[in-house]
């Protein structure tokens, strides 16, 4: 008995090794493309076993021989399994359809939906068989179907069907149900929004989004979920003041400490929109001192009023006069303590460089740098502004010694970089121009965009206009009258720039000189003058590396100070096409967009 146990063994696992030695077989011929070879092995293959990758490769080797009775025989051998019998049919339909058979087709599909059982699986499975035949109006007509026979929770296949169909109408009212039915499903409808609609290209089709939203919150106010995505879409957007409306509301709903507010005032930020912004930071303050962000947002919506001052063309002195106001009041207020140093910094800033106070300006810092407790970065910031106030202020070395320090203690940190740079710009003032370009090399690759551009103009600026001359006056004169602009001294300035032209005409920094007398006259708000001076770069100059930063700051003339938007776009798509790869490049294309509410031709 024992030895007919062990026979029978033997020859099970000897079929057992034929067996897969014939599919293996199949599968080289199969991927080798000797389709008649595969089907002499497939033929029995599927006598025996009839699994889903054995009827995937049987089927195509079929399609592939053109055998059409022995491919229809195949699918509706299929139809004997009740599980499999709906997708079946829509096998037969796929293929009726590979050999023309229309009719044929349109019955199998026809067949496949009546035959629809009422189970959220199989209206899947059916709806998705369809689906990858890219058949996707019968797909609609499965979830239809399915739905009738009550069917539920279908709604997040078919936003996604209605999204590959381009419904969006369909895709978005379908979204909404399940987000209402299913909040988890928050970031997945996001997502889906955001593949399928791009609101931002397609504004139709975000009105069509925001109005749906919109009704819908007021249909079911209680639906949190329904304000969370209207934040959302209102970011999308652009539409910070909108979005604010919600997310207070959310804020006050839950009771919470004002993060989201918080995360909205930093986009509205990064987008310039810092009306907004001061508003969310302003209702964070409004929650009191026992707040987590109170000092922030007291800090912060002084901030957001300076931020729009100092972008001004010209700049608006008597308003940020008007604000220091508010920050001494502030500051006042609430006590100078770590909390308020960057109050005190920005008051320091002010003082110095707009209201000609740099001496209480520069108390106010040390007083800064005493304070008990003082956060390490907060100090080196208070360094920084306090070693610039000392450039203003012509005590250089002073300024350079707190630079280093700064650049000694955040070597390999962004404050270090910045505070490197501050030093390389002191040796290009006082005519080390060699060592300024030294350090202006190693700064060229920092992490830090704004850092690493400012290294790359001055480094330009040092090796056009020095390192390949053999006359070295003229940039140190230049230098000098830099120097005397930034601290405000524009007569002085002008005086060496025009030396300058007079002793040297048509030297290489004639077109630098024209540049630094338009942005004296723009400080002095004598926007004339300076449309005048960068109109001479622009015409005289146009294949030197200012004519950029001309076109870019007479469209900011035009735009801002002027309201000439026609002209300033002009500008703005000047630039974009006579020099693609300019550094105002994105900012030109973001405004030339928000005037022309249009693309550019690439």
């Amino acid at each position: 008995m024992k030895r007919h146990w062990i026979l029978a063994a033997a020859l099970a696992f000897a079929q057992l090794g034929f067996a897969q030695s014939d599919l293996e077989l199949a599968e080289f011929y199969y991927n080798e493309g000797s389709y008649a070879q595969a089907k002499l092995y497939l033929d029995q293959i599927w006598k025996r076993t009839k699994t889903k990758k054995v009827f995937d490769m049987y089927y195509d080797v079929l399609l592939a021989m053109d055998d059409f009775d022995a491919a229809e025989k195949l699918v509706k051998s299929r139809m004997r399994n009740k599980n499999t019998r709906a997708t079946a049919y829509v096998e037969l339909g796929q293929l009726y359809v590979h050999f023309d058979k229309a009719m044929e087709a349109k019955e199998a599909f026809d067949e496949a939906l009546r035959r629809l059982e009422p189970k959220r699986g199989s209206v899947i499975a059916l709806a998705n068989a369809f689906i990858k035949l890219n058949e996707l109006d019968r797909a609609l007509e499965v979830y239809t179907k399915g739905m009738e026979l009550g069917v539920n929770d279908l709604d997040y296949q078919l936003a996604d069907l209605e999204g590959r169909r381009g419904n969006y109408e369909g895709m978005i009212d379908a979204s909404l149900r399940l987000m209402r039915a299913k909040p988890q499903y928050f970031k997945n409808i996001q997502n889906s929004f955001n593949r399928n609609l791009r609101i931002q290209d397609n504004p139709d089709l975000g009105d069509m989004l925001r109005t749906k939203l919109l009704r819908a919150a007021r249909e079911y106010p209680e639906d949190t979920a329904l304000s969370e995505m209207l934040v959302w879409y209102f970011n999308q957007v652009n539409d910070f003041a909108n979005a604010f409306v919600h997310a207070k509301s959310l804020d006050l709903r839950f009771r919470e400490s004002g993060e989201r507010l918080i995360e909205l005032a930093q986009t509205a930020t990064r987008n310039e929109d810092y009306a907004t912004a001061a508003q969310c930071y302003a209702y964070i303050a409004s929650k009191g001192p026992e707040n987590v962000y109170f000092f922030t947002a007291r800090t912060q919506s002084l901030n957001m009023r300076l931020q729009p001052l100092l972008k001004a063309t010209p700049v608006d002195r008597e308003a940020i006069a008007e604000l220091a106001q508010d920050y001494e009041f502030t500051l006042n207020d609430l006590g100078l303590a770590k909390e308020t140093a960057k109050i005190a910094q920005d008051l320091a800033h002010i003082r110095a460089f707009y209201l000609q106070q740099p001496d209480a300006a520069i108390v106010l810092l040390e007083e800064v740098l005493d304070v008990q407790g003082l956060y390490e970065r907060t100090a080196a910031l208070c360094k920084l502004e306090l070693g610039d106030i000392l450039v203003f202020q012509d005590e250089i070395w002073d300024a350079s010694l707190l630079f280093s320090q700064v650049e000694l203690d955040y070597k390999d940190d962004v404050l270090g970089a910045e505070a490197k740079f501050r030093n390389a710009r002191i040796s290009y003032y006082t005519g080390d121009f060699d060592w300024a370009q030294t350090q202006l090399d190693a700064l060229k690759a920092s992490t830090s965009k704004l850092i690493s551009n400012d290294a790359i103009d001055l480094s330009l600026l040092i090796t056009d206009n020095y390192a390949l001359d053999t006359i070295v006056e003229p940039m140190w004169l230049f230098a000098q009258a830099d120097l005397l602009a930034t601290q405000y001294r524009y007569e002085e300035a002008r005086l060496k720039f025009d030396s300058i032209v007079t002793t040297w005409p048509g030297h290489a920094l004639t077109d630098e000189i024209l540049m630094e007398r338009a942005t004296i006259c723009i400080e002095q708000g004598e926007l004339d003058s300076a449309k005048y001076w960068l109109h001479e770069v622009i015409d005289l100059h146009f294949d030197d590396i200012l004519a950029d930063d001309a076109i870019f700051q007479l469209a900011l003339i035009l735009d801002e100070a002027e309201g000439d938007s026609e002209g300033a776009a002009a500008l703005y798509e000047q630039l974009l096409f006579d020099y693609p790869g300019s550094l105002h490049a994105v900012e030109a294309r973001r405004r030339y967009r928000a005037i022309r509410g249009d693309g550019l031709t690439e």
